[in-house]
């Protein structure tokens, strides 16, 4: 027993270090712009900011309420003595660590003649390596295992699909009906769909279709059933607890559905296809996809358990369905196809066997490997605080002006956001459209009840003012990429507002 948890100890330490590496990587790259400054990275750390300060409550979220990653970066904030971008750092390695539990939970237990551990560290090793292929800045490019680095790209519903294909995979081992592990399943489908009904897309559905194959010839067939109405159930409970928040929620989503629209979403689709592979590391990343689909398949075929065969068809077909999916449906959101980056890595842990070379060498193997991560953990640390805290001079002379002013400015979705979060009090940005009136959109609506501003923030990305009265800023003060439009003592009403 010892001896097991010894394992599991080193496997957690180590693949904190391979988190380490990927996230040092990642902040390192263009690709650093999603986790720092991003307009859609940065809700999740307003909206913590704006519970620990205590203001009223009245936030307009999208389809999407960032629950589980909420809560744990305020309980990050709370507990480290980190800036902003610190925690945000702090998260993106936490998110990749919390990967690897269920990874490892999907790998199965430890039993003679398997090595789960090892495993799941070079399955988490290989979106890690994927990840850190990725260096374009934009949010649009097909680069999704980074996403999971952010607080914002449905971190928690990544991890919470692994969590069910790994929590179904053990029920199915166990010849008990382990009452622990199916209410752990139904409390993960609950929350994961109340959070983000996407789950129900990349988890519930596929899941529940591998399960109806498998239920063909299985002789756990009861225990099939069981589980798809678990699902299914769990599932409708976390529909209905949203009722509640309705008011919470600005986008039920159902208007990105367009499946008229599903030639445009092949090509646009096939066309970030293109631009990843035009890029070296891109195919790079896409090889590394490839060969671990290609794996999945093979395991399909081999594999000798039901619970293995679930791990291993949930690894080709969950991309497969999700992709089909996504066309069908018309979208144009890549966000939405993040299960072809952390899928497929499941096929490094549906048979995890141990390999038949000389246990010296498999030892003096894991020692060397087991040095070259923590030596890489611990270079990559410095990398990662150097990138979250890089000074930004705009940013600076934007937030030192506000919070100075002790009045209240407004700016648009896209310029303002960055500047908000980092204000001593973030309330004194208010987020508006180029008309002045309130943009309800993952801000907090409570902003908008100041009813008017004396200056306006205004970047690159701002669409020129049409504002509801004529006036001449009395100064402009230049901040680098932003400047501040000052009215001095005139007032410009803010609209009503919309999202």
């Amino acid at each position: 027993m010892t001896r097991v948890w010894m394992r599991e100890l080193s496997g957690w330490i180590l693949a904190a270090a391979i988190s380490l590496i990927s996230v040092g990587a990642v902040a390192a790259s263009p690709r650093a712009e999603l986790l720092f400054r991003d307009g859609d990275s940065l809700v999740v750390a307003m909206l913590a900011r704006s519970v620990l300060s205590g203001q009223p409550l009245d936030w307009a979220m999208s389809s999407v309420l960032f629950v589980p990653e909420s809560a744990a970066f305020t309980a990050l904030d709370i507990v480290l003595p980190l800036g902003t971008n610190g925690v945000l750092a702090a998260t993106a390695v936490v998110n990749l660590l919390a990967l690897y539990g269920a990874i490892r939970l999907a790998a199965g237990r430890s039993r003679p003649g398997h090595a789960p551990v090892t495993w799941s560290l070079l399955a988490l090793g290989a979106f890690g390596a994927s990840a850190m292929t990725e260096v374009s800045s934009s949010r649009d490019a097909l680069d999704l295992a980074s996403l999971q680095a952010t607080t914002t790209y449905y971190a928690a519903t990544v991890v919470a699909v692994v969590l069910a294909v790994g929590l179904v995979r053990r029920i199915l081992d166990r010849e008990s009906r382990s009452p622990a592990m199916v209410v752990a399943l139904a409390v993960v489908v609950l929350v994961s769909t109340f959070s983000n009904p996407l789950f129900l897309a990349w988890g519930v559905v596929p899941v529940m279709l591998v399960l109806g194959v498998l239920g063909v010839r299985a002789p756990l067939r009861t225990r099939i059933l069981m589980l798809s109405a678990l699902l299914l159930g769990a599932a409708a409970a976390g529909m209905l607890a949203r009722i509640p928040f309705a008011a919470w929620i600005a986008n039920t989503g159902a208007g990105y559905a367009r499946p008229s629209h599903w030639r445009d979403s092949a090509e646009y689709y096939a066309g970030l296809l293109g631009d990843r592979i035009a890029s070296p590391s891109g195919l790079v990343g896409l090889l590394i996809i490839g060969a671990l689909l290609a794996l999945a398949v093979v395991r399909t075929m081999r594999s000798s358990d039901l619970g293995e065969r679930l791990v291993a068809i949930s690894a080709w077909a969950m991309p497969l369905l999700v992709v089909v999916g996504a066309v069908a449906l018309g979208t144009h959101a890549t966000r939405y196809l993040q299960p072809l980056a952390f899928a497929p890595v499941l096929a490094l842990v549906a048979s995890p066997k141990t390999l038949r070379v000389p246990a010296d060498l498999r030892r003096r193997t894991a020692a060397v490997a087991g040095v070259v991560l923590l030596m890489g953990g611990a270079v990559s640390l410095p990398r990662i605080v150097a990138a979250a805290s890089a000074p930004d001079a705009d940013l600076a002379c934007v937030t030192d002006w506000v919070d100075a002013s002790g009045r209240t400015g407004a700016g648009q979705f896209w310029t303002v956001r960055l500047p908000k979060l980092h204000l001593e009090d973030p309330s004194q940005l208010v987020q508006v459209d180029h008309r002045l009136n309130a943009y309800a959109w993952l801000v907090n609506r409570h902003d908008a009840d100041v009813g008017e501003v004396s200056f306006l923030v205004e970047d690159s990305q701002t669409v020129p003012w049409e504002l509801p009265q004529s006036v001449v800023p009395t100064d402009i003060i230049d901040c680098g990429r932003y400047s501040i439009r000052d009215f001095g003592t005139s007032l410009l009403p803010i609209g009503p507002a919309h999202s």
